[in-house]
């Protein structure tokens, strides 16, 4: 089973995170068939990176996000309720299963960061500009207010991570499409303020990637930042496990 977990969660995320971080390089950085593109491309990109990092995570029940580990421990929820058909064994919440889990995802985060930036290797060399070197690889806020831009944070991961437990009990089956879609919402919603990490794997495994890897010119980390999108979306994460647990509890849908 450890197997199973972490290897699902390490290939999901790093495919999250070279999509992802793919896109954003893509608009950001100089001389790339893609600058310029604007956030809604940024959204849309972000949503479609989910949509293939689901896919390729379904033996552990895609996570790709400490928050929603979070989420579904805090809910009472199992990580993963198995699939017989495949051979795929449920996975309880555990300490231990939480574990592999996040790290999993934190070590898939750094490779899938550093594989974007080997695939723009020249266009980090030609851009002038560390903030946008920067914001490949991690989230910053337009308005710097560590407070408020903790509040939205828990507010993005929120509504991430409780419509993802609630999409459980919904007949539609439109499974990774749903959750890119909704992915894309918050972004077009609520992602102006802070770039919506609504990940902690998200944003760290990349910002430790740009404070290892040879980047020319890249500039500071801004570590001083990196709590917020690490704190904020698993206060989110939780609070959504348990706000969905007593809300499915209460419909008899538990």
């Amino acid at each position: 089973m450890g197997t199973q977990i972490f290897l699902s969660e390490l290939f999901g995320t790093a495919m999250l995170l070279l999509l992802g971080c793919g896109v954003v390089a893509n608009v950001a950085l100089t001389k790339t068939k893609g600058n310029a593109g604007g956030f809604l491309m940024v959204n849309f990109g972000w949503g479609l990176a989910v949509f293939a990092g689901v896919y390729v995570a379904f033996a552990s029940g895609a996570h790709l996000n400490p928050a929603v580990t979070f989420g579904l421990w805090a809910g009472g929820k199992d990580f993963y309720e198995g699939n017989a058909d495949l051979g795929l064994a449920a996975v309880p919440a555990t300490f231990g299963n939480a574990v592999l889990y996040i790290v999993a995802q934190l070590v898939g985060a750094i490779i899938g960061a550093a594989i974007a930036w080997l695939a723009y290797k020249q266009h980090f060399d030609d851009e002038p500009d560390p903030a946008n070197k920067l914001g490949v690889f991690s989230t910053g806020p337009a308005i710097r207010s560590y407070a408020w831009n903790f509040v939205t944070e828990v507010i993005a991961t929120f509504v991430l991570v409780f419509v993802v437990i609630l999409f459980g009990n919904s007949p539609s089956g439109l499974g990774p499409l749903a959750v890119a879609l909704l992915v894309v919402g918050i972004g077009a919603s609520l992602g102006g303020p802070t770039g919506y990490a609504i990940n902690p794997a998200r944003d760290l495994g990349p910002r430790i990637a740009h404070a290892l890897l040879p980047i020319k010119g890249k500039g500071s980390s801004d570590w001083a930042y990196s709590w917020v999108p690490i704190a904020g979306p698993i206060v989110g994460g939780v609070l959504a496990g348990i706000v969905a647990s007593v809300m499915q509890n209460a419909l008899g849908l538990g």
